[in-house]
Formats: structure tokens, sequence, C-alpha cells
């Protein structure tokens, strides 16, 4: 993940509040229900010092008209004297709780784990005709948010079936056949592209009958036939109901946690390549060191252990424009990061490197 998506939050002057709401399901009593839960943890800020000037715009970002929106994908909230600074969606895993923080650093570490471990999916169910593109973010241990679906209608007016008999004409309407099937599986591919542009997929995943994948496969630009992945699940003619959109997540999910897996592993030898090199730097102190002389390329977290300081780290990375990733190796502290260059030896290149 690119820290540069926080840069404006990382140079903002503080004091910060930060206010992570969890994820509910839908009731109809959703504005009560938000504005209890937001009572709480105001009430809370108060009581750490924050004032009206910081809790006023948090009270207007949670003043809209579908509240049933926020109350299912939760919010996190990162707020100054200037206004609100971050407003998104916030999907804390099963049981994570509301939490709020008032401070001079913004509580950025489990926006950052979150975003850092989540796995972008343009998934399209095609046949020979059209598609339904769905985009998702999903992590190893569930989806996190889905953009909606389009659907690619076909592009071609011809039938695409081949007919079952000889005749005369049977080759040229086979020829035809054969034409709209490959108009249609172009239509779905610019489709993909123009989406793939905007929104920088991790992964494309072609479900649904195998003639449509292998046709729209044939379509795809060079980007998206590097990050294609199939599934025989989820045919857009599929009558099981329930159970087959059941399959079709069950094998998307699949994807993304061996995505997500394979990640941290690249990420785990970088990292080793990296201390190998004079080129590390372990522990919440060493990193904060890197990051005051511009040489945090990558901040890496450990996936399931946050650690003390951890959003101080990730600000003073985000003001070099360093990424993070998440790590699965054991970290000292739970924290490191692959530099940019070797620490020059008046600056402690030995604590730097362990």
């Amino acid at each position: 993940m690119k820290l540069d998506t926080i840069r404006d939050i990382s140079d903002a002057e503080g004091p910060f509040i930060t206010v992570y709401l969890e994820g509910h399901t839908p009731s109809e009593d959703a504005e009560n229900q938000i504005r209890l839960r937001w009572n709480a943890q105001r009430e809370h800020l108060t009581e750490a010092g924050a004032d009206e000037q910081l809790l006023s715009p948090v009270d207007d970002a949670l003043s809209v008209r579908n509240i049933t929106e926020i109350q299912v994908d939760g919010r996190v909230i990162v707020a100054h004297a200037g206004g609100v600074l971050l407003n998104e969606p916030w999907d804390a895993r099963p049981g994570a709780g509301d939490a709020s923080a008032f401070g001079d650093i913004p509580e950025l570490s489990a926006y950052v784990r979150e975003r850092a471990g989540a796995v972008r999916i343009l998934l399209a169910v095609v046949d020979q005709t059209g598609a339904v593109v769905r985009r998702l973010v999903a992590t190893r241990d569930k989806n996190l948010d889905e953009s909606g679906e389009e659907v690619v209608e076909n592009r071609s007016d011809e039938p695409v079936r081949k007919p079952r008999e000889g005749a005369l004409s049977h080759n040229h309407i086979q020829r035809r056949a054969d034409e709209a099937v490959k108009q249609n599986a172009r239509g779905i591919a610019e489709h993909l592209d123009a989406t793939a542009r905007t929104w920088s997929p991790d992964v494309l995943v072609l479900a649904g009958e195998t003639q449509g994948r292998t046709a729209v496969k044939e379509e795809l630009s060079p980007a998206l036939a590097e990050i294609v992945q199939e599934t025989d699940e989820g045919g857009l003619a599929d009558t099981s109901g329930d159970n087959a959109g059941e399959a079709l997540d069950q094998a998307v999910g699949a994807i993304a946690s061996d995505i997500a897996a394979g990640a941290a592993l690249a990420q785990a030898e970088r990292f080793e390549e990296a201390r190998a090199r004079g080129r590390s730097a372990e522990g919440v102190h060493a990193v904060m060191q890197a990051a005051g002389m511009g040489a945090v390329e990558t901040l890496l977290l450990n996936y399931d252990v946050p650690t003390r300081g951890e959003s101080e780290a990730v600000v003073s990375s985000a003001q070099v424009d360093a990424d993070v990733a998440l790590i699965d190796a054991p970290l000292p502290g739970s924290i490191a990061a692959v530099l940019r260059f070797e620490a020059p030896d008046e600056l402690g290149s030995a604590e730097l490197n362990g």
C-alpha cells in the first residue's frame, strides 16, 4: 500500500481525534444506534481533552441521510481543527468494537493495517453474451467491501449458438456465431480494462462458463492477462440459487487468501535480503530514526501483533513517501522497515540493523 493516500493527514497539524465504529448488521433503529455509539466515544474523547472544534465535524460526518450504510460498513474518521481529514468505511474484524483516540498523532495503525492487508479483486462472471462485473476488496479473513455490480451486455446482435444440423449455410452461420462471441468478449475485455485503469485491482477473476471465459481471456490486455485467475463457479445461467453464490464467494475468498499470503511471504523474503545488505531497520525507535533521515522505503508491520508507537511510525513513513506492507515472519518489536539506502555509520547503523 502506498502511504501517499494518507500524506495529507500526516502533514496536517494536530491535535487529532480518530474514531473507529465497527460495522454491525442493519436494523430499523440504525440512526439511534449510531448516535448512542458515537455519544459514548464522544464522551471518552471529551474526557481525554478534545474540544468542540474537533468534535463538531464528526457530528456532521455522522449526520447523513443513509445512516444504515455507516452501521453496516462501519466508519473510520480522522479530524483536526480544520475539519474532517478521513471519512471512509471501516470493516474491523468481528468483535473488535468501537474505539477512539485524541492526541498529537492520528491513530492510523488499524486503518493502514486493514488497507495493507486487502486484496482488490475485479470479478467478472461471464458467458458468451455478456458479464456481471463486481469490484471486491477482501483480506485473508473475509470480504471487506463491494462496490456494486455492473452488467456488460452483448455487443453483437447475432446469436452465439452454432447450428446443430448441417446445411448449405452451416459454415456461414457458424462463422457469424463465432464472430458474435468474439465481439461480445471484446466488449467485456474493454470494460474490464477501463475499470482496471481507474481501480488498479490485484487480481482479475473470471468466473462462469468455460467458453465465455476462454473468449474473454483471448481479448484481455497484457496488463490484465498477467493477473487473471479463473474459477468454474458462478455461471450467469446457474439456477442453483444461494448455493451457487456461496460457492463463488468461497472460490474468490480462497484466491484472495492465497494472494495475501503470497504477498506476505514475498515481503518476508525481501526483508531478509535487505537485512543481509545492511538496509533494514527493526523496532519502533530504529524505524523512526530511519524515517527521520528519509530512508524508509517500505514499512513492515506484523500481521497480527500491533505494537506501541506503530501509528507514529506510520505517520513518519508517510511523510517520506514510503509504502507499507504486512509480514508473517517474526519481527523484533513487531515492526521493521526496508531502507532505500544503507544507514550512515554516524547515525548508528548497528542499531538500525537490529
